[in-house]
């Protein structure tokens, strides 16, 4: 009895240690959008922030982020955000402030099931946006 109970938490233990946690934090990701995002993608999200007008490419309307079949376009975000694809109009990968969102590596999944290995910052501030997505 007790050797069965040991294996079923060594079997338990391994599961968790070699499974990715692809936790969001929505909550989380609204506060770090207000503190990092909203100067220029203001506070309603929709690029309208008070340093938009300086900026030489507008910033996007991240309450229309989903793709033609409604899609979130996870990838495309967290490479935007993480520096993977990078923003002329920052002069440096975004955020411009710097390396706030490096460290604590998760996985975040695409709609397609493929994992993503960025931040968790990202990874919260992503389930923030798309709470974000009208229709």
């Amino acid at each position: 009895m007790v050797r069965s109970i040991l294996g079923l938490v060594s079997l338990s233990v391994l599961t968790a240690i070699s499974s990715p946690v692809f936790a969001q934090d929505a909550e989380a990701g609204a506060e770090l959008y207000q503190h990092h995002c909203a100067t220029c993608h203001g506070l309603d999200a929709t690029g309208h922030g008070p340093m938009a007008g300086v900026l030489v490419i507008q910033p996007t309307n991240l309450k229309a982020l989903l793709d033609v079949d409604g899609d979130f376009p996870t990838a495309r975000v967290v490479a935007r955000i993480d520096g993977r694809d990078p923003l002329v109009s920052h002069g440096s990968p975004m955020p411009v402030y710097g390396p706030y969102f490096e460290g604590n590596d998760t996985a975040i999944k695409t709609p397609e099931g493929q994992p993503i290995l960025t931040s968790k910052p990202i990874v919260d501030l992503v389930a923030f946006l798309k709470t974000l997505q009208e229709g």
